[in-house]
C-alpha cells in the first residue's frame, strides 16, 4: 500500500512544483478513498523523512524532480561583472539578461538588454566606471527613456539599476546573478523594463514552475520587501487552482 501511494503521489507533481498541504489531501483521498485523514498525514511524513518529498514551507509539499535555473552566462556579463568586481569589490552587485525568461515565454522579445543591479549608494558611480568602457550604457531608465531611446536601439544596450537590500541572487560560474525567484517578482513590479512580459505573467509563472524548482517562501519574502505580496500570492494561487 505504501509503495502504491508513493507512486501516486509522485504523479501529482508532475505538472506542478509544489502543492498546497490541502489539495496534496483530497487528490489523495480521491484516489483511496479508504485512508483516514491521521494515516495520510502518518504517509506524508514518513515520505518526507525518506526524502520523496519536501516540506519547503508551512501547508505546502514539493518534490525535486525539476530542473535547476541555471542560466547562460555569456562572455558578456562575465566580462562586466569581473571588471565592477575588480574595481569595487565591496560593492554588492548582480548582472543578468532578459533573454533569460524567453524560454518561459509563447512570443520573443524582439530586443533583449544587460542589466547591471547596484547597491544604492553605488548607483552613479558604477555608471560612470561602466561608461568609460562600454558605450549604450543607461542609468535606471524611466519609461519614455525606454521606449524612446532605448527599444528602438539596434545595438546592445546594458542598463544599470538598483539592487534591492536582501534581493535573493546566487553565485553562478564565479558571478552573481539574481535567482529566478527575484526574477518572477521582478516582472510584475518593474513594468517598464519587462514590457515585453506583461501580456505573459500568468504564462511566464505557470511555465517556470511547470520547469524549474522554485522557492515559494523566498519569493514571498522579497514580495514583501517589495510590497506585492498580494498580487504574488494571486498569480500563483491562480496558477494552482487552475491545474
Amino acid at each position: 500500500m505504501t509503495k502504491t501511494i508513493e507512486n501516486t503521489i509522485q504523479s501529482y507533481f508532475k505538472s506542478l512544483n509544489q502543492i498546497s498541504r490541502e489539495k496534496l489531501g483530497n487528490l489523495i483521498k480521491e484516489d483511496f478513498p479508504e485512508l483516514s485523514e491521521g494515516t495520510i498525514t502518518v504517509y506524508l511524513s514518513k515520505l518526507k523523512k525518506a526524502g520523496i518529498i519536501n516540506n519547503p514551507e508551512r501547508g505546502v509539499y514539493s518534490i525535486t524532480d525539476k530542473q535547476i535555473f541555471n542560466p547562460e552566462i555569456n562572455q558578456n556579463l562575465k566580462k562586466i561583472y569581473n571588471k565592477i568586481h575588480k574595481e569595487f569589490p565591496f560593492i554588492d552587485v548582480c548582472v543578468w539578461n532578459t533573454k533569460w525568461l524567453n524560454d518561459l515565454m509563447r512570443h520573443q522579445p524582439f530586443k533583449n538588454y544587460t542589466i547591471i543591479e547596484v547597491e544604492k549608494e553605488a548607483e552613479e558611480q558604477i555608471f560612470n566606471a561602466i561608461s568609460e568602457w562600454n558605450k549604450n550604457v543607461y542609468f535606471n531608465p524611466n519609461e519614455e527613456i525606454l521606449e524612446r531611446y532605448i527599444s528602438s536601439n539596434s545595438e546592445e544596450v546594458t542598463i544599470v539599476k538598483n539592487l534591492v537590500t536582501e534581493a535573493p541572487t546566487t553565485k553562478n560560474n564565479k558571478t552573481t546573478i539574481p535567482t529566478l525567484e527575484k526574477l518572477l517578482v521582478d516582472i510584475i513590479i518593474d513594468k517598464e523594463l519587462f514590457a515585453a512580459q506583461q501580456g505573459e505573467i500568468e504564462f511566464i509563472y505557470q511555465s517556470a514552475f511547470k520547469k524549474y524548482a522554485i522557492n515559494t517562501a523566498k519569493m514571498k519574502r522579497y514580495a514583501i520587501r517589495r510590497n506585492r505580496e498580494t498580487e504574488l500570492e494571486k498569480i500563483i494561487n491562480k496558477i494552482w487552482a487552475n491545474d
